[in-house]
């Protein structure tokens, strides 16, 4: 029987009720940083990949040497990681003081993003005040190049210590589970997560997100969610899965990464990590 004129409104407010409630419920389940607020408390700009990329494949592996190419902010996943976390937890923004300028705000940038990622949140009386801007969103909206800029490099993390556990624990199934406990413990404490992603040696992934959130499973053998910042995707939260039973992570299909299994090794957690 077709739906009549009167009834197809009816039935779509009922499926979009249903939709929220889902949503609500999942939102009200998850443990998660307190406070964070996806599209407030990150940046507004994006990291760019370095090749070109197509359903998870890439599609042009030669990198053009031209003036549009050298302005793609590339190789800074680490960098927006770390720095969206620290946002959080040493900077005030205040969005009915004045402005400062470019070079008063390009120092308290570098003060926020020099502080050890690993530190407990500073109360409100000691944070690095941002003024003129609401939120991490807003100030990376109007000074993304100013921000680019200040908040750190991106070849340093290609060196940093904690990176070579992915040569000589990639085949430890008992870490895989040791990271995931160690997670799971970030989660219920209510901090963040930075994740370092990778499928070593085959390199589908080599990546760094944000995990500030955890949807606990209904049932033990059901799979885990996660509530990922993904620098390179500005729009919405991402997904990182694990599997109880393969006892393996899953992180989600993307225009640069074909989705699939990765290991997650926890950085910036503490000195040297």
């Amino acid at each position: 029987m077709g739906l009549g004129k009167g009834h197809a409104p009816g039935v779509i407010c009922l499926w979009l009720i249903f939709w929220v409630s889902v949503v609500v419920l999942q939102t009200a389940r998850a443990e998660k940083v307190s406070g964070f607020d996806f599209k407030r408390d990150t940046f507004a700009f994006e990291n760019s990949t370095v090749f070109q990329y197509k359903a998870g494949e890439i599609t042009n592996k030669k990198i053009k040497r031209d003036t549009e190419t050298e302005k793609r902010y590339t190789r800074r996943c680490f960098v927006m990681s770390r720095a969206v976390e620290q946002f959080f937890k040493f900077a005030r923004f205040d969005a009915k003081a004045r402005p400062v300028d470019d070079n008063q705000l390009a120092e308290r940038i570098r003060k926020i993003t020099h502080m050890e990622p690993w530190q407990p949140a500073l109360p409100a009386n000691e944070r690095i005040i941002i003024p003129g801007y609401a939120s991490l969103r807003a100030l990376s909206k109007a000074k993304a190049e100013l921000m680019q800029q200040h908040i750190g490099k991106g070849w340093p993390t290609y060196a940093r210590i904690g990176n070579f556990r992915m040569f000589f624990l990639r085949d430890s199934d008992r870490y895989t589970e040791t990271q995931h406990d160690e997670l799971n413990k970030a989660m219920a404490r209510g901090e963040f997560f930075v994740a370092y992603l990778t499928d070593y040696p085959h390199f589908h992934i080599n990546h760094s997100v944000l995990v500030y959130g955890r949807i606990p499973p209904k049932t033990p053998d059901a799979l885990e969610h996660y509530l990922v910042y993904d620098p390179n995707h500005s729009d919405a939260p991402r997904d990182l899965k694990w599997s109880p039973k393969l006892k393996i992570f899953n992180f989600q299909k993307d225009e640069e990464f074909v989705g699939g299994f990765t290991r997650v090794y926890h950085v910036y957690g503490k000195a040297w990590q």
